[in-house]
């Protein structure tokens, strides 16, 4: 029997109740109601709303970039900012819900951070590097829709795009990986 902490039904309703509500605004009795079990089943397995939003993020960020072509690193890093940045649950939780993302960026790992950083760790070679791609890439991912636009005022300066932006974090990351290949 598959444990319903893993039953992509309650993670699809959950994904549903987020879309249409916010994660606030979501009850457990929301989503049991949606995904056809009990409520009772559902405070078996999770404790509150959060930790089944947890559930629901580590499965569709890491959805977003199972799929990444490894050969070029910089790029799939890149690609995989560019999916987690569009994805819907993603963009739904920043507008409606910003604070859920507190405690991944300022206290502690979640699983799709070690998800990502066993992959990276691959890729490098170094779990410092790897730390280190991930903290730049999160950072993109987060930060640079407030740095879009144009420049201060009284700036001679062009308008910021996201795919500015993108490229940017390729430049970066193309140095950092360079400078990496050659350390001994």
């Amino acid at each position: 029997m598959t444990l319903i902490r893993h039953n992509d039904g309650v993670l699809d309703a959950a994904h549903d109740c987020v879309l249409a509500y916010g994660v606030r605004r979501t009850t457990l009795t929301d989503v049991a109601r949606r995904a056809g079990v009990s409520r009772m089943t559902l405070y078996r397995r999770w404790p509150d709303v959060r930790s089944l939003v947890a559930d629901l993020m580590t499965r569709e960020w890491l959805r977003a970039v199972e799929d990444l072509d490894l050969s070029d690193p910089v790029a799939a890093v890149v690609e995989g900012v560019r999916r987690l940045r569009a994805h819907p649950l993603w963009v739904k939780i920043v507008e409606a819900d910003p604070e859920l993302l507190l405690p991944y960026l300022l206290q502690r790992r979640g699983a799709t951070h070690d998800a990502v950083l066993a992959v990276l760790e691959r890729v490098t070679g170094d779990p410092r590097a790897a730390r280190a791609v991930l903290l730049v890439a999160q950072s993109f991912l987060i930060s640079a829709p407030a740095m879009t636009g144009p420049g201060p005022e009284g700036a001679d300066s062009d308008t910021v795009t996201l795919d500015d932006l993108d490229a940017e974090l390729a430049t970066l990351l193309e140095g950092y990986l360079g400078q990496l290949a050659q350390r001994p």
